[in-house]
């Protein structure tokens, strides 16, 4: 199978410290320190190699902690795209406690040079050629140019190979209107950037340019519609519990390996909720718990609503 070209514009070292309680004001003694590559694209190729479908990471690295990124994912058996910029690669904290809360501390990303975003976008073009598909995924960090996502999916356009897109916000809007195959918000981000019900909404993506649009709505499950206005819906996994993180990630993965694939449009939606509901029981973003995933996806069917 081709590889896909993961793209993570706003990549993050994942660092998750463990202490029995967490308590404001007060010092703590942290019980266990975990450190990962962080970005939703880089979640989205994990999945993928966990599937068996080959992945390139591309995404802006600077700094020692970009270094690191980069050499972790190496590591992991990821291959890996770094595109060197000046800022140092950003952070993210989270404080989990015994009770399993999660207590979390972005940074945001550093803005980055014009010349460092052409590089990026440069990257991508190269990675493509003989690739299966692009996936851009995550948010953009502080002055990001407005058009980044129509050039990354007008670069897979002169590849001729799919783009799929899983962010937030204009640039949602952006990618909508720059005719990528797929669109994958989930409801919160759907509805900060459309007003009306989701529904509603997804057809306004639609109507902008996506091809096909896909909202993961957490315990109500996937919705999906089509170019042609067919609107699907599959619910979700009853009584799964654990860390959603990363559950979306997983979602996209199966999406873009059914439009790989050309599996038929009411099983690739099945798929990614499975894959969704998998990662939920995974105690890290980018990982599945694949025996899960093997149980669940025979229980679930994508129902034609209109």
């Amino acid at each position: 199978m081709t590889r896909v070209v993961c793209v993570t514009p706003n990549p993050a070292v994942d660092i998750t410290y463990r202490v029995p309680v967490v308590a404001a004001g007060a010092g703590h003694r942290v019980a266990d320190v975990l450190e990962r590559p962080g970005g939703k694209g880089v979640n989205v190729a994990r999945v993928l190699q966990a599937l068996g479908v080959p992945a390139v990471v591309v995404a802006p690295l600077g700094g020692p902690g970009g270094r690191w990124l980069a050499d972790a994912l190496t590591d992991g058996g990821l291959a890996v795209r770094p595109v060197p910029v000046a800022p140092a690669t950003r952070r993210t904290v989270t404080v989990v406690d015994d009770s399993g809360a999660a207590t979390a501390f972005n940074e945001p990303g550093r803005p980055l040079a014009d010349a460092e975003w052409s590089a990026v976008v440069a990257a991508v073009a190269e990675e493509l050629a003989g690739a299966g598909a692009l996936v851009v995924s995550g948010s953009l960090p502080p002055g990001a140019p407005d058009d980044l996502l129509p050039r990354l999916i007008a670069a897979a356009h002169a590849a001729g190979v799919p783009a799929v897109a899983d962010t937030s916000g204009p640039a949602l809007l952006s990618a909508a209107g720059a005719g990528p195959a797929l669109l994958k918000p989930n409801a919160e981000e759907l509805a900060d950037a459309v007003p009306g019900t989701p529904s509603d909404a997804a057809r306004r993506l639609l109507g902008l340019g996506a091809g096909r649009v896909v909202v993961s709505q957490g315990a109500d499950g996937l919705l999906g519609l089509t170019r042609d206005g067919e609107l699907w819906r599959v619910a979700a996994v009853p009584g799964v519990g654990g860390n959603p993180t990363g559950a979306g990630d997983a979602s996209v993965a199966g999406l873009v390996r059914g439009l790989i694939t050309g599996a038929p449009w009411p099983d690739v939606l099945a798929d990614a909720a499975a894959l969704g509901a998998a990662a939920v029981l995974s105690a890290a973003a980018g990982e599945v718990d694949l025996a899960a995933y093997a149980r669940f996806l025979p229980t679930l069917h994508a129902e034609r609503v209109e």
